[in-house]
């Protein structure tokens, strides 16, 4: 049984910082694209940053600069770091798993965690 839990979500002001964490268990970690995702209240839920099993990265134009994403094969686990947050961050961002190369499509979501930024 495939998990996804994420943590590390919390409220903080703008301007502050957040790290994201997800732990996977249940499939071979390394050979997933993972992607940091999120939902703001009334709107759907967008992706936010990507990462390739060979380390690649990508980012959505709204958080690069400010956000880093990272992957610790060793331990199952995906990272988010954000920084310079912005009251637009707020929403609940999940982790997600794509088995091998990003854009084939999600196959596991997490519960997500909630992010709050207050101005």
């Amino acid at each position: 049984q495939v998990q996804l839990v994420e943590s590390g979500g919390d409220s903080v002001q703008a301007g502050g910082s957040l790290r994201l964490s997800c732990e996977a268990s249940g499939l071979e970690f390394s050979n997933y694209c993972m992607t940091w995702n999120r939902q703001a209240p009334g709107k759907e839920r967008e992706g936010v940053a990507a990462i390739e099993t060979d380390g690649t990265t990508n980012y959505d134009n709204s958080v690069k600069g400010r956000f880093t994403i990272s992957r610790d094969n060793t331990k199952n686990t995906l990272y988010l770091q954000m920084n310079s947050l912005k009251p637009e961050d707020t929403g609940m961002y999940f982790c997600a798993a794509e088995a091998g190369a990003c854009g084939a499509g999600t196959d596991y979501y997490g519960q997500g965690t909630q992010v709050t930024v207050s101005s």
